[in-house]
């Protein structure tokens, strides 16, 4: 107990500096920190920080003025920060670095924890938030569609289609699914799985069609309830899971987080109530945006299934979304390592701060695919203009090569794994992204004959394309 309490009040004092980028005095670290240890006692605690590296120093002693050090994680390629890439770091508040920062001591050598209910139990609806009104009022104006007044889910429901292949794809692919998003398209579209995939990861992407159907056709009946997510749950574990019976049935023994210090409860009883409660409180949230990030942070804290937990929560923060007709959250180019990290800091520090950065980007680029209020020219994209004349060869080659899904996968992957990580993740949904939206208004930036496209365009739609 002795070490977790150590292990969190450095957390804090780590949170409390990295709102402090030029840094800051110990008195000034005491106030923003909100610690209750006296100055001299904060003192002594920011001397043994700075001998485990984790504070500097400048400045004479009587004013010394202490400054976050951002832990490195030495590994074979240099732009990985904290086990996470460089470049995903951009959007990243100081304080989901200090988060970084804590869990990059190897989970065995942190400390032991156990589910903390008072998590759940302290948090107010509309009292409490996750996201500051600032960011609330930013996430309302991006998510705003044409159809806010019409009937719940008129939105969704216009979208379904390429939700459903985008939605699909990310949350499996945020659980190490190595489907392609055109071979997703292809499955969801024709029933057509990927020969060199595996029947778990078929069976994971056909799960989540149903489930997102199932959440978008419900009607009245979706929401934060007991319904919803058992079935949402049922639907996802499909197939997936050793006991026929667990799907949709809350778990009654103990499980465990892989390479993490947090230990899920086992008790069936708090389970159950905890599950209730924070079904209930969710449902008393009026903020569509903390609706969704509440139950993305609680719902896999609490871990109420045998398994698929990460996956309902993802869908379930989309309920509130649909209800109110807003852009939904297809998690849109949310790195893996970063999401996975995002929910070690909730499970073993119960700071939100990183999922919650986590969550902001994926709503920002879900709303600039989908949104049907948006500025008329909106920036260019720096990845495409570095990568143009590669995302021109490639599509040109498959389209006059009269390539399918498949075969044009196989060919975007090859050539993406000769580009530096993570450009190469990057760069292959690009492509991917880039075949699927072409249509007959606008593939002349390819020069590409009419014709040329038009035999593709057959192939590509599945005329002659059994493999």
């Amino acid at each position: 107990m002795a070490k977790q309490a150590a292990f969190n009040t450095e957390l804090q004092i780590q949170t409390g500096l990295g709102k402090f980028p030029e840094g800051a005095t110990a008195q000034q670290i005491k106030e923003k920190s909100k610690l209750s240890m006296s100055l001299r006692t904060l003192q002594r605690k920011l001397e043994n920080m700075v001998e485990k590296g984790l504070v500097k120093t400048s400045g004479a002693k009587k004013s010394a003025r202490y400054h976050l050090v951002n832990t490195v994680i030495t590994t074979e390629k240099p732009d990985v920060t904290n086990g996470v890439p460089a470049q995903a770091m951009a959007f990243l508040s100081k304080e989901s670095e200090a988060i970084l920062a804590a869990l990059s001591v190897p989970f065995d050598h942190r400390p032991a924890v156990g589910y903390n209910r008072s998590f759940a139990d302290n948090y107010r609806p509309n009292i409490d938030f996750y996201l500051s009104e600032k960011e609330r009022d930013q996430l309302a104006k991006d998510a705003i569609t044409t159809d806010t007044n019409q009937p719940a889910g008129t939105y969704a429901k216009h979208i379904l289609q390429r939700l459903l292949i985008d939605l699909s794809w990310n949350s499996s692919r945020l659980e190490g699914n190595t489907y392609s998003l055109l071979d997703t398209e292809r499955l969801l579209a024709e029933g057509i799985p990927a020969a060199d995939k595996s029947p778990i990861e078929t069976q994971m992407i056909l799960n989540h069609k149903d489930a997102i159907e199932f959440m978008v056709s419900g009607g009245e009946d979706i929401g934060f309830n007991r319904y919803t997510l058992l079935n949402l749950h049922a639907l996802l574990a499909n197939n997936l899971l050793p006991d026929p019976a667990a799907p949709g049935r809350l778990r009654t023994f103990g499980v465990g987080i892989r390479k993490s210090a947090f230990t899920p409860t086992a008790i069936p009883q708090l389970i159950e109530e905890m599950f209730e409660k924070i079904l209930a409180k969710a449902a008393a949230i009026n903020n569509p945006h903390e609706q969704a990030l509440f139950i993305m942070v609680q719902l896999p804290y609490l871990q109420p299934f045998e398994d698929v937990n990460k996956r309902v929560s993802r869908l379930a923060a989309n309920i509130s979304l649909n209800q109110h007709n807003l852009v939904p959250i297809s998690f849109i180019g949310v790195p893996e390592d970063v999401y996975i990290k995002g929910l070690l800091g909730v499970y073993e520090l119960n700071q939100v701060a990183l999922l919650k950065d986590i969550f902001l980007l994926a709503c920002a680029r879900s709303a600039d695919r989908y949104a049907s209020v948006r500025q008329t020219i909106s920036e260019p994209d720096p990845f495409r203009i570095q990568y143009r004349q590669l995302l021109q060869t490639i599509v040109t080659e498959i389209i006059a090569g009269q390539m399918d899904h498949h075969e044009a996968s196989i060919i975007i992957r090859a050539r993406a794994l000769q580009l530096p990580s993570p450009d190469d993740k990057h760069f292959t949904e690009l492509a991917e992204t880039e075949l699927m939206s072409l249509h007959e208004g606008n593939f002349a930036r390819y020069r590409i004959r009419p014709a040329e496209f038009a035999a593709w365009k057959e192939k590509w739609n599945g005329v002659g394309n059994a493999r």
